[in-house]
């Protein structure tokens, strides 16, 4: 079936079920985010009562376009995946090694439906333990809709940007952070950064997709890499944790010598 003819057919289905898009031709312009798979999951969870407006673009990142969205009252962040341009090898650095996804096929449309349930899980598994991530609600294939985190449907800025009159608590909050999701979710965030931290009423995580179980054969290295990044976003601006002393809190792990990733080329 033509891309046109499913977008027809999704203008239709969209109207008939009462459902506001305040600017369709958004959701026409770019085929490597709306393709026929993309529309008819967007469909399925339109059906099923999960969103019942859909509305601009919130950001655009390297993988995925982030759109704002309803449901009822609530607000919601609608991430989509795109299928035609991810970097397919990128996403299978994270995947393969995690035992939740050892049977999936090394498709670049697998590999992305798996990427998708991935950030569902690791959502859910950081909400569960009670750290501040946006809530996840529901995913269908390469779509994956949460909460969303900002005012006047405008996104939080990211920690980057946003103005701290004292960084201390900031650095503070985030290493707790890193600690709990360690130790209580079971998780390393993999790819923490200044530009995956939102700065609302707290401070937020996000861009779960590739975090990883402890037990994957490159967690240790994340962790170190994670650590590694917040320190030199903050050593400007206030006093830091020895790097090694600290992983060595959240792991129970000592380190003598060389800490795990220390000493290779690999992009921090």
């Amino acid at each position: 079936m033509s891309i046109d003819r499913i977008e027809n057919r999704f203008d239709r289905k969209i109207t008939e079920l009462g459902v506001r898009v305040r600017d369709m031709d958004q959701l026409k312009v770019r085929e490597d985010v709306f393709d026929e798979i993309t529309l008819l999951s967007l469909y399925r969870l339109v059906h099923k009562g999960w969103i019942t407006a859909i509305g601009g673009s919130i950001s655009t990142g390297k993988e995925a376009n982030v759109f704002f969205g309803e449901r009822n009252e609530m607000d919601l962040a609608i991430k989509i995946y795109r299928i035609r341009t991810a970097n397919f090898n990128a996403m299978s650095e994270y995947i393969i090694g995690d035992r939740r996804f050892a049977g999936i096929r090394r498709t670049r449309k697998d590999i992305v439906f798996a990427w998708t349930r991935k950030e569902y899980s690791n959502l859910l598994r950081a909400h569960e333990a009670g750290l501040p991530v946006p809530r996840p609600l529901v995913w269908d294939r390469n779509i994956l809709i949460m909460e969303f985190l900002g005012e006047d449907e405008r996104p939080y800025p990211q920690l980057r940007v946003a103005e701290m009159e004292d960084p201390v608590p900031a650095y503070s909050e985030i290493l707790d952070d890193i600690r709990v999701l360690y130790q209580k979710a079971g998780l390393v965030h993999a790819d923490l950064s200044e530009y995956n931290i939102l700065a609302g009423d707290r401070l937020y995580i996000i861009d779960m997709g590739q975090a990883v179980m402890q037990d994957h054969p490159r967690a240790l290295h994340f962790l170190v890499r994670d650590i590694a990044n917040i320190n030199r976003f903050f050593r400007s601006k206030c006093p830091l944790r020895d790097e090694r002393e600290f992983f060595s809190e959240v792991t129970g792990i000592p380190l003598h010598g060389k800490a795990p990733g220390e000493g290779g080329n690999e992009k921090t």
